[in-house]
């Protein structure tokens, strides 16, 4: 049985369908800087930034996953070291501040200082201080990722963050609105499942397909 709730067929037409939704005209009469939150935001990224004539990036992060239940991320830690847990999440599982910004550390230190080495010869995300950030990704499931990427554009100092993806929950939305100064987005679900099931193709993107996006 065909799943009716398919939006996009692959990420080529969910970010032309994002480009519809984007004021592409009054956003080019400034400067942008086009960010990944994702592996999988990296092609609708590269199509958006390409038509915005701006900057592009990747904004590396990583997932802490809940110690007895590896299938719950309770924060995330980016390549800046920022840090957003899920509260209700670790109280839930009684997980305390100290295992979590412990294990940020653990995985800031072994495995994203290693992923920023091989994509920018070792470089952090450059700076954006009183630039103007897209953040763009595939879809959003909880918005634990894009929060945690919206601090850290915010604490490099960028004169204004905006988000775009092509469908996410509705819960997500007045949260990622009180942070970001625009959000667009081409659908938005009460009932979200996860992303892969909104597409008809989602491949998988690894860390040697983003560098040949590069």
């Amino acid at each position: 049985m065909q799943n009716e709730q398919i939006y996009f067929k692959n990420r080529d037409v969910a970010a032309f369908r994002l480009l519809d939704v984007l004021p592409i005209e009054s956003m080019k009469l400034e400067e942008w800087t086009v960010i990944a939150a994702s592996y999988g935001g990296v092609p609708i990224a590269k199509i958006i930034a390409n038509r915005l004539e701006s900057n592009f990036d990747v904004l590396f992060t990583s997932k802490i996953m809940a110690p007895n239940n590896e299938d719950c991320e309770i924060a995330i830690v980016t390549e800046t070291e920022e840090v957003v847990i899920h509260e209700e999440l670790a109280k839930s599982f009684e997980i305390s501040l100290d295992f979590i910004f412990a294990k940020s550390k653990q995985i800031y230190e072994k495995q994203l200082l290693k992923t920023v080495k091989l994509y920018r010869e070792g470089d952090t995300i450059k700076s954006l201080e009183n630039k103007n950030v897209l953040l763009v990704d595939e879809g959003l499931n909880t918005g634990l990722t894009m929060m945690a990427c919206i601090k850290t554009a915010i604490n490099l100092g960028a004169k204004s963050v905006s988000v775009a993806t092509p469908i996410l929950p509705s819960a997500s939305v007045p949260t990622i609105e009180s942070i970001a100064d625009d959000l667009y987005y081409v659908k938005k679900l009460d009932h979200f499942i996860f992303i892969d099931f909104y597409y008809d193709k989602l491949e998988n993107i690894n860390f040697e397909d983003i560098k040949k996006l590069k």
